[in-house]
């Protein structure tokens, strides 16, 4: 079994729902309460199980199944109750419908599961556990409750900070356009100016020579130089004013300019290889942008550390996850593998990670080579 499959949070019915059929099978084998009718049990038991593993895609339809077989073996073949294994299952049952389902749905999911109990205790049941055998249903529910909200928190937290790091980019941009600004403005009015008083002295000083020719060539070349220098840093300062009062806003880093970004790197001298589909899905925004920031500090360190070595990216989406992996050889040089000095971009791809819930793998290869490998878990949509 795969991480990946590891991952997946439906691996939880699916390896629960055996579990408790398993559990039935025993319970009514080594047990005599439920008498002639065990092998039922056992049945009913075997198919909740099934039916738990159904609820690992609908989480609904499958706590109905489970609670449909619970009284089963009470009406049908006169078992005196419901046996611990059942009980166990729809507490599991309710509390994955309260965690992956909206509140209203698993709200229906816990008054079937209630009503089945409520059913199948009638038969010789006292009025304590008619209200006793329905609400340990509760506690699950309200844990799947709690993990639901606790996730949905935590999707919240990451978009802030996805939000938080968009607007210190945009900051960063503003300052460097009121910079570019505040340094045309000097130009402009100190140098520009200045050098303007200089020339006009200088052409002062020629006609002051028309009498020492050699002089006066000399002053006038210095004069020429001098407009000339003026035009130029006007030219500058309508180039500054020009970028900064007519640029379009730098568009967000996304995977979507992933071609850009290898363009980059490739020009900065770095040979970079690319395997990636030819249309990416479209990812969630945190994602998206968390998943480039992570090539681009990959490809970082690379440039920084590689050696000259060139690089492998790959990247590969599924229903389930986004994995990017950035893979580079031996360099020629004494500088050794990419990341080995680079600890505080690690770290960062690390925290960029634990925002969405993903994992990272760094690490020299068998070849002197090293890799970074990064995977994010795609939320579930409905």
């Amino acid at each position: 079994m795969t991480m990946t499959r590891l991952r997946d949070a439906r691996i939880i019915p699916l390896v629960f729902g055996p579990l408790v059929g398993a559990l039935a099978v025993l319970e009514t084998e080594f047990d005599d309460f439920f008498g002639a009718a065990s092998t039922a049990v056992s049945l009913s038991g075997v198919a909740m199980g099934a039916g738990l593993m159904v609820a690992a895609w609908w989480p609904l339809v499958g706590t109905v199944i489970a609670a449909g077989c619970l009284p089963v073996g009470v009406f049908v073949f006169g078992a005196p109750g419901v046996g611990g294994a059942a009980m166990v299952g729809m507490i599991g049952a309710v509390a994955w419908a309260g965690w992956r389902e909206p509140p209203r749905r698993s709200a229906v999911a816990l008054c079937v599961a209630g009503a089945s109990f409520v059913g199948a205790a009638l038969v010789g049941a006292s009025p304590w556990e008619l209200f006793f055998v329905p609400s340990v249903l509760l506690p699950g529910w309200s844990m799947g409750l709690l993990a639901r909200r606790s996730g949905e928190r935590a999707v919240k937290l990451a978009e802030l900070a996805a939000a938080l790091d968009a607007e210190r980019e945009a900051n960063a941009q503003a300052a460097v356009a009121q910079e570019r600004t505040r340094i045309a403005r000097e130009v402009h009015d100190a140098v520009a100016h200045s050098v303007s008083v200089m020339t006009l002295q200088l052409g002062g000083l020629r006609r002051m020579l028309a009498d020492q020719p050699v002089e006066q060539e000399i002053v006038a070349g210095l004069e020429r130089l001098g407009r000339q220098t003026v035009e130029e840093m006007r030219g500058l300062v309508g180039i500054l004013r020009e970028r900064v009062d007519g640029e379009r806003p730098a568009p967000m880093p996304s995977l979507a300019r992933l071609d850009e970004l290898i363009a980059d790197v490739r020009a900065a001298g770095l040979t970079v290889t690319l395997d990636a589909p030819a249309d990416l899905p479209r990812l969630p925004p945190v994602l998206d942008l968390t998943a480039y920031r992570v090539l681009q500090e990959a490809l970082t360190n690379v440039l920084r550390h590689g050696a000259a070595a060139p690089a492998a990216v790959a990247i590969g989406c599924t229903d389930q996850a986004l994995t990017v992996e950035v893979r580079n050889g031996p360099g020629p040089g004494p500088h050794g593998p990419a990341g080995k000095r680079a600890g505080h971009g690690l770290v960062g791809m690390r925290e960029r990670l634990a925002m969405v819930h993903g994992s990272l793998h760094t690490g020299p290869e068998p070849d002197g080579g090293f890799i970074v490998r990064a995977r994010f878990p795609i939320p579930r949509t409905r």
